[in-house]
């Protein structure tokens, strides 16, 4: 199992044993989910703790053979929190029944709270006596399972953001509205790439946008508190200790102030910062116009205003503010109704406006079901007021709404691969082709490297050549009994369509090996030109196809050695014979189905990678940004004049061409069909035992 798929198998068991404690007590999601998220807040401190303090004790002065203690700066300067022997998870997940925990957790909280100004008042503490003490416990113990211990990397920061996607998802607070999705907050980030300065989000959430920025810096090897500074509104308290606690999660700080933004301006950044991130509220229509008439953030003027004396829709009172708090130079991403884009009137004057500054540099539409409470579709807005002259009278029109991958059944996402794929486009844009041929390559190498892990493991026998072992295992497991019957019996034409088909199976294994093996000593020669990377790309094709060959032989193989054994046993009597030991037969299958899974889905990723190379050279051929149908085009101020002033992708690139029949990801389409199932499976389970809960009530 990858680092990756580890980690996500412990945030499903995490979050599988805090809902089904949920799921047991009279709590609510709005009751549990800011204890839980203390608690996870407290693991990953105890985490980071664990990392630096081996290395910071090793480094530590010695004076007259005395070493001195451990100080709360020596963790802030490796983005860790110190932790006092009373705050340290291991002591709180070792508490004894009659032992209070809820006592202990708040006294763990205000021992952090003391000793770090920006948290005090934010770590929940109180909540603790409302939990029972056996759920208290469960939950402790639940976060320090040895296995935690040894994952590397920011793993409880995940498991932040992972709890916070999930509670979004049940409306645990604020109605979902706290938490923008990490793949669209990842694709704003990434977009901008802020390097230095101010970064602000007026409708700040958990904190997400901020968290995602300092990512874009950590990828440069930089540290993000020493460039950049958060300042962020939030209307919600609690929402507000959400985020203090998700960035300092993530090593980082910021300042978050309540505030009703439409209003307010507490931090005074009118024209001061460099980056404006944001997923406002879509559509409201209760602002106050009179309170805001004046406002030097509506450099456009009011949208619009109804006969309530009510701005008519704050959309573009949200977007007049982004862009009124960007420097000369600075840039702004952010999310907004797919409505706003052509919304006509008053707001069309102001977009009208906004367009003709030359500041509007690029449109993303994203289809729906992105969002854990809204299923609308949305669109990304970047401005930028530092843009080349030769761009200013032009925006680049994206139409991602094709581009996704299904969660759940009624969650969507993008892919890491897919993110990358869209942030090539921007890279194309701004004529950074080195960044984009660099992924081409990159997909190229993973795909061979792929190809190599099926074939050899380190010193360890590949995947495909254990596949074969484990069958060869199963038919010798069989052998003994199949050899007492006669040649012409109703198994014997299924065992000659086994051999064959592991023989064409093995013959085939061994050519992309030998295609791997040429391909992996090409690779080190590679030119990274755009033309050899385009012919690099087509000469993996076949290799691509092959492994998906051998996908759909290795499950032959086994299923007609399964039919083989139901032939046996059902029409053979082979388990009233001697020579059949079911044990050893039942061994040796699940051994072969063990190896063919693992090979299986190793194979796939081969194909997987071509596929992510194949789709950026099919539409760029050349290297550089063009238009493609469908997907992109680079559109003149004129042309959107004559469209409106609209700044709907959709409107501009074309529709999508029909994939070809060849073309169809049937892989893809059943796992599909596999997320709906489990989805609805888990629904079933969570409706059964509230029905079962209110029968108990009830008495009955």
């Amino acid at each position: 199992m990858s680092q990756l798929e580890h980690i996500e198998a412990i945030e499903k068991r995490l979050w599988n044993a805090a809902d089904t404690l949920r799921a047991n007590s009279n709590y609510a999601s709005n009751e549990y989910f800011l204890p839980v998220m203390g608690l996870i807040f407290l693991r990953h401190a105890y985490s980071r703790f664990l990392a630096v303090r081996e290395g910071l004790e090793a480094a530590l002065p010695t004076r007259g053979g005395k070493t001195r203690p451990l100080s709360k700066e020596d963790f802030s300067g490796k983005s860790a929190i110190y932790l006092k022997p009373e705050a340290q998870f291991d002591y709180l997940a070792s508490l004894k029944e009659g032992e209070s925990r809820a006592q202990a957790i708040i006294a763990a909280m205000n021992s952090i709270e003391a000793d770090y100004t920006n948290l005090r008042g934010v770590l929940p503490k109180e909540e603790y006596y409302e939990l029972d003490e056996p759920v208290l416990g469960h939950l402790l113990r639940s976060l320090n399972w040895d296995e935690l211990k040894t994952v590397s990397g920011d793993v409880f920061g995940r498991i932040y953001e992972y709890f916070l996607t999930r509670f979004a998802a049940q409306n645990a607070h604020d109605g979902g509205e706290f938490f923008t999705p990490i793949s669209l907050v990842s694709l704003i980030a990434h977009v901008l790439e802020p390097d230095r300065g101010i970064v602000l989000d007026p409708a700040s959430g958990s904190g997400g946008m901020f968290v995602q920025s300092a990512r874009v810096v950590e990828h440069r090897h930089e540290n993000p508190a020493e460039k950049l500074t958060f300042y962020g509104l939030e209307k919600n308290a609690i929402t507000i200790r959400l985020a203090k606690m998700n960035l300092a999660v993530h090593g980082l700080e910021g300042n978050i102030k309540k505030a009703i933004t439409y209003y307010e301006d507490p931090h005074e950044l009118l024209g001061k910062a460099d980056y404006v991130m944001a997923n406002p509220p879509f559509n409201v229509d209760e602002i106050d116009a009179a309170q805001i008439a004046n406002d030097p953030r509506l450099p456009f003027g009011l949208p619009g205003v109804n006969k309530k004396e009510k701005v008519s829709n704050g959309n573009y009172v949200w977007i007049s503010y982004f862009y009124s708090y960007l420097n000369e130079r600075g840039r702004a991403g952010f999310v907004m109704s797919s409505q706003a884009s052509s919304a006509g009137r008053d707001e069309a004057k102001v977009r009208r406006k906004l367009i003709e500054t030359g500041d509007v540099e690029m449109m993303v539409a994203i289809r729906s079901n992105f969002f854990y409470t809204r299923t609308v579709p949305c669109e990304l807005w970047f401005l930028n007021r530092a843009r080349q002259p030769d761009y200013r009278q032009k925006v680049l029109m994206i139409d991602a709404r094709s581009i996704y991958r299904k969660v759940t059944r009624k969650i969507f996402d993008f892919s890491p691969e897919q993110e990358q794929n869209i942030h090539a486009i921007v890279w194309l844009y701004r004529g950074e082709q080195e960044r984009y041929l660099n992924l081409v390559a990159g997909y190229c190498r993973r795909m061979v490297d792929e190809g190599a892990a099926c074939i050899t493991s380190g010193d360890d026998v590949g995947l495909l050549p254990g596949f074969l072992a484990a069958l060869h295992s199963l038919n010798e497991a069989l052998h003994p009994f199949l050899d007492t019957l006669n040649t012409d019996g109703a198994h014997s034409e299924l065992r000659q369509e086994l051999e064959e088909a592991t023989t064409a199976f093995k013959a085939d294994a061994e050519s992309f090996s030998t295609t791997l093996t040429n391909e992996h000593a090409a690779w080190s020669e590679e030119s990274y030109s755009n033309l050899a990377l385009r012919d690099a790309v087509r000469r993996l094709a076949p290799l691509a196809e092959s492994s998906r060959d051998l996908v759909r032989q290795s499950d032959l193989c086994y299923k007609l050695a399964l039919r083989l054994i139901e032939q046996c046993e059902t029409v053979s009597e082979a388990k009233n014979s001697d020579l059949w030991q079911s044990r050893d037969v039942t061994r040796a299958r699940k051994a072969a189905d063990e190896m063919r899974a693992q090979a299986v889905e190793q194979l796939k990723q081969v194909r997987y990678f071509w596929k992510q190379a194949h789709w950026l050279t099919e539409r760029f051929p050349d290297g550089t940004l063009c238009d493609v149908e469908g997907l992109v085009k680079l559109v003149d101020i004129k042309e959107i004049e004559a469209n409106d002033w609209s700044l709907t992708p959709g409107r501009y690139v074309g529709v999508t061409p029909e994939e070809e029949d060849e073309e169809f990801d049937f892989e893809e389409s059943l796992r599909e069909i596999h997320v709906e199932i489990d989805d609805l499976n888990s629904e079933a389970v969570t409706l059964a035992a509230a029905i079962k809960r209110n029968f108990e009530e009830l008495g009955i």
